[in-house]
């Protein structure tokens, strides 16, 4: 009797629990989402963020008709950590993800190093959340998120995978033969088959993404569209370069790769038109981290800071959403969010249930957006690198060094962190303090390093900054001067 009772308890328990996987009804509803990641571009080099040289009418057309974050946030001012907080929704220091893996950067004793350091086999993916949800799911560009093979996207929830799996590569063939210092720069269809592009790499992944969508248009899909461009080498094609006469130098090869990766978004955004497909879907386009200026002539203006460190021009960075079916468009929203928020949306936008996720510490945004929720998804947001670290409570943004006192902003008034406002505010800096203390509590050790002076190196960026002068590309370095004692 006992057994029988336990049995008809545990068929309650089954019957009563959640679906696994969306049923086909569920299924005629979901959205399709594609997530376009560009990477290392800068803050101002976008028409949607004012800029009126450099050419991205089809960015500029997403966002008219989306909605844009006027302050958007990364989860780490470097790739691949950001990629990481992004990929699980979560902040990457709780798995110890804290550091970029670049074999030959990192501190010698380290827990991982070289092909091993990559993101955790036990940590989830937007991809396996999406795949539970009867998603298709394609991963096409640069992955960084670790080179071994068990770090492989085709072995973290991606159906599909053309790209490369390390940090940079070059935009044009390497060749017949493949003959590369490590493997990690050789584009991959699927998993361990080697083909370089038959084309301009950048155009080549909006190709890819399209070919896809064509493939997939009568089942909901998830796209993951990670361009390299414009990250370094600076390099694009003789009729790119030609839209841009006025501009030389690095800022017109910058220009050029811009040009090339609107022109492959635009292919992918007219694909879904063709296809019926663009009410109902999510299309997401935003940035790994701030621009490196000093690399690719990226311009963060009016942030100050750069990729590498927690100034603005580290952090935030263009963020637009559209989804026709269910998001006003053409229309600002005005309080922080993160990347990390993308994961529990786009889990409950496919029908999930959000709130049953374990460890995620991004937010739903559909009620933000609607108006639904009047306060920001955020009552706080956080970032940390070795010693440096930063936290943004509503207007007001701390950060803590360690080689010089504490900086406190109040960036409503101050978005060029200019004016240091800590001595005239002890007392918000000392409870900031303690909020960092107890997120850092939070925490796994750090799985790797960087060595010191590459740690050096990502601290002086903080200390000089691009302002306008009469040409873009003659965009002047001055030193970011604040009443600091």
């Amino acid at each position: 009797m006992n057994k029988l009772l336990s049995c008809c308890i545990i068929l309650v328990m089954v019957l009563a629990a959640p679906p696994l996987f969306a049923s086909p009804d569920e299924q005629e509803n979901q959205p399709n989402i594609i997530l376009i990641l560009s990477d290392d571009a800068g803050y101002d080099d976008f028409g949607f963020q004012g800029n009126t040289v450099l050419k991205t009418p089809n960015i500029d057309t997403l966002a008219s008709n989306g909605v844009r974050f006027t302050q958007g946030y990364v989860t780490d001012p470097t790739c691949a950590p950001s990629r990481a907080g992004l990929m699980t929704g979560r902040y990457q220091q709780k798995f110890g993800y804290q550091e970029i893996n670049v074999p030959g950067y990192m501190s010698p004793n380290s827990k991982y190093l070289g092909d091993d350091m990559g993101l955790p086999t036990d940590q989830r993916t937007i991809a396996d959340y999406m795949k539970e949800r009867g998603y298709a799911t394609a991963a096409y560009g640069k992955w960084h998120l670790g080179d071994a093979d068990r770090y492989h996207p085709t072995k973290r929830g991606f159906d599909e995978f053309y790209g490369f799996r390390g940090g940079d590569r070059s935009y044009f063939s390497y060749g017949a033969n493949n003959r590369l210092p490590h493997h990690d720069k050789r584009m991959e269809r699927g998993f361990g088959k080697f083909e370089e592009p038959k084309e301009y790499l950048t155009d080549q992944l909006g190709a890819e993404a399209s070919d896809f969508i064509i493939r997939h248009k009568d089942n909901p899909f998830f796209i993951y569209l990670a361009f390299n461009a414009p990250h370094t080498p600076m390099e694009a094609t003789e009729e790119d370069l030609a839209q841009f006469p006025q501009l030389k130098g690095k800022r017109k090869t910058y220009a050029a790769m811009l040009l090339a990766m609107d022109r492959a978004i635009g292919n992918v955004l007219d694909t879904l038109k063709k296809q019926g497909l663009e009410d109902n879907t999510i299309v997401v386009f935003t940035n790994d981290n701030g621009g490196p200026t000093d690399k690719n002539a990226s311009v963060n203006w009016p942030l100050a800071g750069t990729k590498s460190n927690h100034l603005e021009g580290g952090l935030r960075v263009p963020f637009v959403i559209k989804w026709p079916a269910k998001l006003p468009r053409g229309v600002d929203y005005n309080q922080p969010v993160s990347t990390m928020d993308l994961l529990p949306s786009f889990f409950s936008a496919a029908g999930g249930d959000a709130s049953k996720l374990k460890s995620i510490d991004g937010k739903v945004l559909w009620p933000y957006l609607s108006g639904e929720v009047k306060e920001g998804p955020h009552k706080a947001l956080f970032w940390k690198k070795d010693v440096r670290a930063a936290v943004r409570q509503g207007d007001w943004k701390l950060i803590r060094f360690a080689d010089r006192p504490a900086e406190l902003y109040n960036v409503k008034e101050d978005e060029g962190e200019q004016n240091n406002l800590a001595d005239k505010y002890p007392q918000r800096v000392r409870s900031m303090f303690k909020e960092i203390f107890a997120w850092e509590l939070t925490h796994e050790r750090p799985l790797w390093m960087l060595t010191q002076k590459y740690e050096d190196y990502d601290i002086s960026r903080m200390d000089r900054y691009r302002v306008p002068s009469k040409e873009p590309q003659d965009w002047k370095w001055v030193p970011r001067v604040t009443n600091s004692k």
